[in-house]
């Protein structure tokens, strides 16, 4: 473990050098260790008092095994697929990088909604084929009526962008009280109130027991038949099955989806061929600062660690989940 007085942080994220650089300049006295994933981290792992993971490859046997682990920095928001029963009975510290994804996410939504209204696949088909066509129906952003699930960071900055384009902000979250940039505000419980009126339906809802396939077939029944969803939050807000049913009826003029069950999806999944369904590989978050954003929360934090404060930066609350 080095000398006596060093702290071990092993990442299992492998950063740029420079990254690298600017975390041991600052911190002299902590050694790091980085490596591609848990499979390389593991022979340091079980020695770490920290550990700076995406969280995806560390197992309950990871935890349970560990005697001294004290602090896991997650560099993502989402941890639904961190082993949290072992976490919260090891009494584990946890904290995440919720914030920084508000920017490459809303960009991502307000692209996509742009590419829905200025119909770009089907003007790439025509170019892709060569064809002259000035009959494709476009349309304008201002005056639709965007519905954002979810309006915590991202949310909120989504709904600042729509408003640069006129369109109406609608938002539903858990409490119901008035957030920025929103121009009505739902409770969860109040959605089927909201969807009759939007033309775009966005989830950046995370998975939680309360979201688990919380859209089902008489949501979609009460959404227009030009309505629009885009789903950048987490693929379990609603049943695949009923997803497939919704679409191959046409209940919906489309959707536009980033996350899925299960990832990857499966070649032979029905939304690959489905004329109404466009598919992203789960990046609507990913952008080439996505790390340093990171490393910046974890630059606070570990000076609150280390000088024993508690003013950290996206403590999770591991009873509530979030």
């Amino acid at each position: 473990m080095g000398k006596e007085t060093e702290m071990l942080i092993v990442s299992s994220i492998f950063p740029n050098q420079q990254l690298q650089m600017e975390l041991q300049k600052e911190f002299p006295g902590v050694t790091f260790e980085f490596y591609e994933g848990m499979k390389g981290a593991e022979k340091s792992f079980y020695e770490a008092e920290v550990l700076i993971t995406y969280g995806e490859d560390l197992t309950e046997k990871h935890i349970e095994q560990h005697k001294g682990l004290k602090w896991i920095m997650l560099m993502t928001a989402g941890f639904d697929k961190l082993p949290l029963e072992a976490v919260k009975e090891k009494g584990v510290m946890v904290t995440n990088v919720r914030g920084i994804h508000k920017i490459p996410m809303a960009e991502f939504a307000m692209g996509t909604m742009l590419q829905h209204v200025k119909q770009t696949k089907i003007l790439m088909g025509n170019e892709n084929q060569l064809v002259w066509n000035r009959n494709v129906r476009l349309e304008e952003l201002c005056d639709k009526t965007i519905l954002i699930l979810g309006v915590g960071s991202i949310g909120r900055e989504i709904a600042r962008l729509a408003k640069a384009f006129r369109m109406k902000t609608m938002g539903v979250n858990r409490s119901g009280r008035a957030v920025e940039h929103i121009d009505e505000l739902y409770h969860i419980n109040q959605m089927l109130q909201a969807l009759p009126k939007a033309d775009f339906i966005v989830s950046i809802l995370p998975s939680t027991p309360e979201t688990k396939h919380l859209l089902k077939k008489e949501h979609f029944i009460q959404m227009k038949q030009s309505a629009v969803l885009i789903n950048i939050g987490r693929g379990d807000i609603v049943d695949e099955s009923i997803l497939i049913e919704v679409m191959n009826q046409r209940e919906i003029a489309h959707a536009y989806l980033d996350v899925f069950e299960q990832e990857p999806l499966e070649p032979n999944h029905p939304f690959w061929l489905m004329d109404n369904v466009t598919i992203s590989p789960h990046l609507s978050s990913l952008s080439e600062r996505y790390l340093p954003r990171s490393f910046t929360i974890f630059k606070h934090n570990l000076n609150m660690y280390l000088n024993k404060k508690n003013k950290y930066i996206n403590l999770v609350d591991l009873q509530k989940g979030y």
